[in-house]
Parts: C-alpha cells; sequence; structure tokens
C-alpha cells in the first residue's frame, strides 16, 4: 500500500463511528509523503540538468564530424577597452595570395631587363627578376615583376608575383600574372617556368595560345614567359597551360 493510500486510510477512520481517529498516524503519514515528494522533486530536478546536459553535448560537434551540424571554431575576442585586437585561429585565415603591386618604384632587377615587345606609347613593356622575401619560406628568394621603362630609363612596376612558399626553383610553372585593372597600360598574362621548355601552351575557350619566351640570364632553367595581347586578352584566365620541351615531350 502506497504512503498516500495509507494517509487517506487513517482520515477515512473518522468517518467511521465507531473508530477513533489516530492523530500520530496521520501526522506520520502526511510527513512521509512529504518527504518523498521533496526526494521526488530534487530527483526531477537532477533528471531535468541530466538531459540538458546530453543536449549540450550533443549538439556540439568537431570539424568535418558528420554525426552533428558543423560549427566554426571558436573566436577568442579581446576587449577593445584593453586594446586587444581580436585573434583568429589559423584554421580560418585565409591562404595569403601571390604579392601583386601596381604603379609603385620599382625594385633593384636582378640580371637582365626582358623587352617584351609590347609599347605604351613610349615606354617599353619589360620583365625582370627580383630580390623578395616571405617570412618563415627561405625557399622564395626571387618574384617576377612586370613593368614599364621610359626613354630615361626609368622603371615603374605595375605587377609583382612570387610564390608563397616552397621553393621558387622548383622544377613545374610557377605563379601567374593577370592583369584585371582594365588599365589603359594592361599587362600582358605573364609568369615564370623552371625546366627545359622550348614551347608554352595556354589554353582558353578551347583554343590552344603561344606564349613569348626569354631565359633569365642569371639562372637559364628559369624560362619567363608572356601572351601577346592580340592572342590572349590581358586578365582572361586560362584554362590550362603546357610546357614543351625540345623533342616536344611534355614536361
Amino acid at each position: 500500500m502506497s504512503e498516500w493510500e495509507r494517509l487517506r486510510d487513517a482520515m477515512r477512520a473518522t468517518e467511521r463511528p465507531d473508530t477513533m481517529l489516530d492523530l500520530d498516524l496521520v501526522m506520520r503519514e502526511g510527513r512521509r509523503l512529504r518527504t518523498r515528494r521533496r526526494v521526488a522533486g530534487a530527483g526531477a530536478a537532477t533528471l531535468a540538468a541530466g538531459v540538458a546536459a546530453v543536449v549540450v553535448v550533443g549538439v556540439v560537434a568537431r570539424p568535418g564530424d558528420p554525426s552533428g551540424p558543423e560549427r566554426p571554431p571558436p573566436v577568442a575576442v579581446g576587449s577593445s577597452s584593453a586594446g586587444v585586437s581580436p585573434m583568429v585561429p589559423d584554421a580560418m585565415k585565409p591562404t595569403p595570395p601571390p604579392t601583386k603591386v601596381r604603379d609603385v618604384p620599382a625594385p633593384k632587377p636582378q640580371g637582365q631587363l626582358i623587352d617584351s615587345g609590347v609599347r605604351h606609347g613610349a615606354d617599353r613593356r619589360v620583365y625582370y627578376m627580383v630580390g623578395v622575401s616571405v617570412p618563415g619560406e627561405p625557399g622564395v628568394t626571387i618574384g617576377l615583376a612586370a613593368g614599364r621603362q621610359d626613354p630615361d630609363g626609368l622603371l615603374t612596376t605595375d605587377i609583382l608575383v612570387n610564390d608563397v612558399e616552397g621553393s621558387d626553383r622548383s622544377a613545374g610553372f610557377h605563379e601567374i600574372g593577370y592583369d584585371e585593372s582594365l588599365s589603359a597600360e594592361p599587362v600582358p598574362t605573364f609568369g615564370y617556368f623552371v625546366g627545359p621548355a622550348v614551347r608554352i601552351i595556354g589554353t582558353v575557350d578551347g583554343r590552344q595560345v603561344d606564349a613569348r619566351l626569354a631565359r633569365w640570364s642569371l639562372d637559364k632553367q628559369v624560362v619567363i614567359f608572356w601572351f601577346e595581347p592580340a592572342t590572349l586578352v590581358p586578365g582572361e584566365r586560362l584554362d590550362g597551360i603546357m610546357a614543351r620541351d625540345a623533342d616536344g615531350r611534355r614536361l
């Protein structure tokens, strides 16, 4: 028999004339019932807290974990009043793009200037290697600049491209420079290849276009190439590019 039933029977005893009310029993059963309710109430609160904890744990998913919703990693933000800048985890930081500058004083060329044959008024379009430094990347020491040289010999750099990791002398293609500025003096698409290339072919809209080539005077394995504006509009992206050696083999 439950505590509630025993309490009810004890109280109903007052309805029978031949039975004396047992006040001690009524008080004792009432106290037991209240105690059980308090315990049950505490137990229910504990259970509710447990369910809430399970829900919280359930919605936190590790990056890439298909069992739960993906959430971005936490970002620690400092108080602006303390002069602390927000800190973004390395995983959220974008990969730094190649260095690209326009209309800045020309760095000192390394080796000879390469005349592209393209003219902008009295200025000639030239390409040249320059020294660069990328923090933490000792294998990157050179970049390829596209500039203009006026009749007095003054150089102006329009675009500078360089690797941002690895080795700038590794075999194959390196960064390619595209001019997307739509300036009055557009830079023909250019880049460099390391290896015995004698022909470099770009593909755009299903057609193949040949680049013009010149070797760097300080390292003949570095082949500088550019596309004539008449065959490839400056800024237009290539769909593909390949290099071939003197025997026609693809490098």
